[in-house]
């Protein structure tokens, strides 16, 4: 019987049967409203609002008093779902009232066909509607609204899924299965198996609640080195949790950032144009002031994009008349780290476009950087990719479990350098914030493809090199807009900018805004905020102030401003910068202010 006729047909073929009597009590017994808390008059109860984009108003409203209002933001289109039992094999009727542009009501989990009603555009309320069938062995459906991506807020009211009640729901089993993963010096990834009618899962530290998921998997972050941990899993749907999991311990590794503990508590980090000339003139390593604690040479190049086969060798005469011989080079090098300072081998900037698209490349990149290490006795490397050297193939989603060749091949290529050298390999990392922090709102080319496939690209190599990487510096210049952790858009230039920007990489985020793709933060020790030298150097250069005011707001949360940031981090490295050459063209203002400012 088609369940979706009107109810006219369905009448008169039961008085052709022989009578409405039967037909009438039945049918008014199965069928009733189904959604809880559709006009909201009770808040979000029985709601759960993506990336926390919704919230209850007063007006406008369609009926009662109250209304939902949803307002997408980058990449999350402000959707708004409530799951709900139904019966197997049975006709509903989704409905519900809706004002903006682009708003979506459907309906997902029918074991038939999902579906959606929408609009483009709503100055006033409009009534959505969607009529759907249940599959055989169907018990449940989840209903949602959403907007779209780049729109202004939208409203919902008086949503309602009518049809056949379910069976009662009953508070699903105790998880099983809960383990743990190799846990790093500040996260312990969790896994742990499915439940029937769970729709999430609770996840406690210690017997503390930290976090509400979705799905099986959860990574505990912003943990202590070398400190064990105890967790518990519990499942719940909206009869209420289940008791907790066995627990699973584990302890945290001592960590280290390759080598970073012998850098000094802060570290001052700048970029040597030892192999080009520019405006700013060529600077001799012997010349360089003992304020730079690391120094990265730049630059290493490849003979071509997808060789792998990196070329260092100073700058020619004929560009810079007063570069000094190989040999004073070299020698000016052990005198720096004879002072401890640090000299490691910069591969990539601006011009230096590396792609390691197959295993010969990556084989290529590490005996041309092992031979270039060796033959200046460097401590280590610093990765500087920029342009197209790193992206995301379609299908590659999760930071975590990278298949893009290129990232795939250079993780496994720095692993291997790394190995070689040992303990004390200094490696560093200067991503521009289009790589990094843009992965908040968007990452690669996006789950229906469209995106720029660079946007987050080097959050996977960051992650899977946490426990190796010494210092990570991202460059806080030459960047557009970037949303931090307050939904707001930061500009470079200021302190706000920096301030915000390295928040998110203490404090880590949703990567393109699902939590289930949690990017756990880094150690403060393991990061420095990277700016320019001089208005010269790049865009977005920061006065001494504001320079000042970020590190206060950072490592004191004094001078803040409007962005609060999500802890206090007192052990934060350092401050880099483009470049040393650009200081001294501009009278060492940066590196002099670096040696003024009162750290505690």
């Amino acid at each position: 019987m088609d369940r979706t006729r009107p109810l006219s047909l369905l009448l008169a073929g039961a008085l052709a049967l022989g009578g409405l009597a039967a037909l009438a009590p039945a049918a008014q017994a199965a069928d009733s409203e189904l959604a809880r808390n559709g006009g909201f008059e009770a808040g979000l109860d029985g709601w759960s609002c993506t990336a926390g984009s919704g919230a209850v108003i007063t007006t406008p409203v369609h009926g009662g008093t109250k209304a939902l209002q949803a307002t997408p933001a980058g990449s999350d289109n402000a959707k708004c779902s409530q799951t709900l039992t139904v019966r197997p094999n049975s006709a509903y009727t989704l409905s519900g009232w809706v004002r903006g542009s682009y708003v979506y009501l459907g309906v997902t989990g029918t074991g038939t066909a999902d579906g959606y009603a929408w609009t483009q555009s709503a100055p006033d309320w409009q009534k959505l509607s969607k009529t759907f069938t249940t599959g055989a062995n169907t018990t449940s459906v989840t209903v949602y609204t959403h907007g779209w991506y780049g729109t202004p807020a939208y409203q919902a009211d008086d949503l309602s899924l009518f049809g056949p009640g379910g069976d009662p729901v009953t508070i699903p089993a105790t998880p099983t299965g809960l383990a743990a993963g190799s846990p790093t010096s500040t996260t312990v990834p969790l896994t742990w198996t499915a439940v029937a009618g769970a729709t999430s899962y609770k996840v406690y530290r210690g017997g503390t609640l930290v976090a509400t998921v979705t799905g099986t998997s959860y990574t505990a972050t912003g943990l202590t080195a070398n400190t064990p941990y105890s967790f518990q899993v519990s499942a719940a749907n909206s009869a209420g949790e289940s008791a907790k999991s066995t627990a699973v311990s584990a302890t945290t590794t001592s960590g280290g950032g390759g080598g970073g503990g012998e850098l000094p508590a802060r570290a001052l980090v700048g970029y040597l144009h030892s192999s080009f000339a520019n405006g700013s003139g060529y600077t001799r390593m012997a010349d360089v002031p003992d304020s730079w604690d690391v120094i990265n040479l730049a630059f290493g190049e490849p003979t071509s994009v997808t060789s792998g086969d990196i070329r260092f060798s100073l700058c020619p005469a004929t560009e810079c008349p007063n570069v000094e011989s190989a040999a004073d080079f070299k020698a000016a090098i052990k005198a720096k780290q004879a002072a401890g300072k640090k000299v490691l081998i910069s591969i990539g900037g601006q011009n230096g476009q590396v792609q390691l698209a197959t295993t010969a490349a990556r084989d290529a990149f590490v005996t041309s950087v092992s031979k270039i290490i060796d033959e200046y006795g460097l401590d280590g490397l610093d990765i500087d990719f920029e342009g197209h050297s790193l992206s995301l193939q379609n299908g590659d989603t999760d930071f975590r479990n990278p298949t893009s060749p290129v990232i795939v091949n250079l993780i496994q290529a720095i692993k291997t350098l790394k190995a070689k050298y040992g303990a004390k390999f200094v490696l560093t990392m200067a991503p521009e914030t289009f790589f990094v922090q843009l992965g908040y709102q968007f990452y690669g080319s996006g789950p229906w493809g469209g995106q720029d496939p660079r946007a987050g690209a080097y959050l996977p190599v960051i992650h899977a090199l946490r426990d190796d990487l010494t210092l990570l510096h991202v460059q806080d210049y030459n960047s557009g807009p970037i949303m931090g952790l307050d939904n707001q858009y930061h500009s470079m230039g200021g302190a706000d900018f920096h301030i915000a920007m390295t928040d998110m990489l203490l404090t880590g985020f949703p990567v393109a805004g699902n939590a289930e793709r949690f990017f756990p933060g880094l150690r403060p020790d393991q990061v420095a905020i990277g700016l320019p030298a001089s208005t010269q150097a790049g865009n977005g250069h920061t006065t001494p102030a504001e320079v000042n005011k970020a590190l206060d707001c950072l490592t004191k949360k004094t001078n803040c401003g409007t962005y609060q940031t999500h802890g206090t981090w007192s052990s934060l490295r350092g401050l880099m910068t483009w470049s040393i050459n650009w200081d001294r063209f501009n009278q060492w203002e940066f590196s002099r202010n670096f040696d003024a400012y009162t750290w505690n």
